[in-house]
């Protein structure tokens, strides 16, 4: 494999892409700030039980071919001034990040580069220091807008080099509703388990957390289909069927980041969410208050 790929992220998502990469023997070399280099220099990030270490990258080496974000969406801005000795004409970029807008805010930062929309579906990893583990790595869905499309030969080379790597991956005829669909798990189970603390187990059984989980993410559809964007129930019972296959006992990004207490991403979930329900007329009252108790929670991490 002789593409040359930078990562910026080396968290549960990065790590877990990343490694079957390296073993697969692709050129990827990890993207970090001098203080996350020095701390993957010295210890190892541990795989399912498999140590690597992980190359990283010098800016010396000039753009890359292909450049995978997996970092949160607070993080983007850094992750972009980091990576922008590794992006060039020839570069694409694609963004693992939850939400609906990194790849409108990594177009505009390169301009000269081919961003392709995508999302991940379907991981349950799990970080615990340099300890990531998992039970399914899902698939990553990526293209264009409409696909196939004008960028048709980068889409592929990206899809030869997931291939080579054991990447499970999709390109679909329609990625804005793709996109919208990730949007809708994320909404629903992300939010709802970070404020409860659960494990996907709670979600894949009858019960108020599921309830909770599926009334936001109706909320969901009713926002896109204002935007032109056909979700249906469809596209629930397609989460579900995921979800069901999810380990039971590991956590959302989300829930992960509540637990350490860290930051999370309600600003991309909730926040987004109110805001494009004012935006279109739809009511989104369950999302607003998941999005108010998210906040509320962010307050009192930051007065303690």
């Amino acid at each position: 494999m002789s593409a040359g790929i930078v990562l910026v992220g080396l968290g549960a998502v990065g790590a877990g892409y990343g490694s079957l990469l390296l073993k697969a023997g692709a050129d990827l070399r990890v993207v970090a700030d001098p203080q996350r280099q020095a701390r993957y220099r010295d210890q190892p990030t541990v795989v399912n039980g498999e140590s690597f270490h992980f190359p990283l990258a010098e800016a010396s080496a000039g753009p890359a071919d292909l450049a995978l974000i997996a970092v949160k969406r607070g993080a983007l801005d850094d992750a972009i001034a980091l990576l922008a000795p590794y992006v060039g004409p020839d570069t694409v970029i694609l963004s693992l990040l939850n939400g609906i807008d990194s790849e409108d805010i990594l177009a505009a930062a390169f301009p000269q580069a081919t961003v392709l929309l995508s999302l991940s579906v379907g991981i349950d990893a799990v970080r615990e220091g340099r300890d990531v583990h998992y039970s399914s790595l899902g698939r990553i869905v990526y293209g264009e807008p409409t696909n196939p499309g004008a960028k048709a030969e980068q889409v592929a080379r990206v899809g030869a080099i997931f291939a080579e790597a054991g990447i499970a991956h999709q390109v679909p005829a329609d990625m804005i509703r793709e996109l919208w669909w990730k949007y809708l798990i994320n909404v629903g189970v992300n939010q709802v388990s970070a404020i409860i603390g659960a494990p996907y187990r709670v979600f894949q059984v009858e019960g108020e957390a599921r309830a909770i989980m599926i009334a936001a993410q109706r909320e969901v559809m009713a926002v896109a289909n204002a935007l032109g964007i056909s979700l249906d129930d469809s596209d629930l019972d397609r989460w579900l069927e995921v979800l069901a296959n999810l380990g039971p006992d590991n956590f959302t990004s989300m829930a992960q980041d509540a637990l350490a207490g860290r930051p999370t991403e309600v600003d991309s979930f909730g926040q987004t969410m109110v805001r494009l329900g004012q935006q279109t007329g739809v009511p989104v009252p369950v999302n607003t208050v998941l999005a108010a108790l998210l906040k509320a929670r962010e307050a009192v991490l930051a007065r303690s």
